[in-house]
């Protein structure tokens, strides 16, 4: 396995392995549902599904193990640590200004899911946000782009239902440059692109929640 310089991705490096020859390494399906506390936002509920191959190796140590055992509890703890130590791998952003995470998770889980690994957490805001009248936005993405962490449909960001009549939700993805792309794509397993560049963030969906 090669460990990448300032990678992102060492999170992920004691359980899963890399076999792709180009950016990105690695697929993270992402689905998220607003958490609300009364009137306020006060967090996101997040699962992300990797792909089969990123999946081996957790799936490997797993086994047979059911639902609750120790061995999901112990994997979850090692991912979530790792995942904290990157900030949820997410920005999030109210009236130009990044709004702050707890440094721990309300909640967290590792699941399989046929012959992937799901990982679930709730990722709670620092200070509860008022909605009523308010914009936000927020990314979930790997800076290096060893890890492409994308939603796959619209739907796949959702709001509880006592926001459905005031907030609306929508799902940018964008359209890098085709110098981008051709960086990316030259990027093999042994490279990492320049710290201050965020490949990863020239790729990532970005989020809108918007509440009257």
């Amino acid at each position: 396995m090669q460990i990448v310089k300032q990678s992102a991705m060492a999170l992920f490096l004691t359980v899963f392995t890399f076999t792709a020859s180009a950016h990105p390494h690695s697929f993270i399906s992402l689905k998220t549902e607003l958490v609300t506390d009364g009137a306020q936002l006060s967090g996101l509920k997040m699962r992300w599904t990797m792909d089969e191959i990123t999946s081996a190796d957790l799936l490997y140590d797993a086994g047979n193990a059911k639902p609750g055992d120790d061995v999901w509890k112990k994997l979850a703890a090692e991912v979530m640590a790792n995942v904290l130590g990157q900030h949820y791998f997410t920005e999030f952003w109210h009236n130009g200004q990044k709004v702050k995470f707890l440094n721990r998770p309300t909640e967290y889980a590792m699941s399989r899911e046929g012959h992937q690994a799901v990982l679930t957490f709730i990722l709670p805001l620092a200070h509860p946000q008022p909605l009523s009248g308010q914009t936000f936005t927020f990314s979930t993405f790997d800076p290096t782009y060893y890890v492409d962490m994308r939603y796959g449909e619209e739907d796949d960001v959702t709001l509880p239902t006592s926001l459905q009549k005031t907030c609306k939700l929508a799902v940018h993805t964008p359209k890098p440059s085709e110098e981008m792309l051709n960086f990316a794509v030259s990027l093999d397993k042994a490279d990492a692109p320049p710290e201050d560049m965020e490949l990863g963030k020239h790729f990532a969906q970005e989020v809108t929640l918007q509440c009257q």
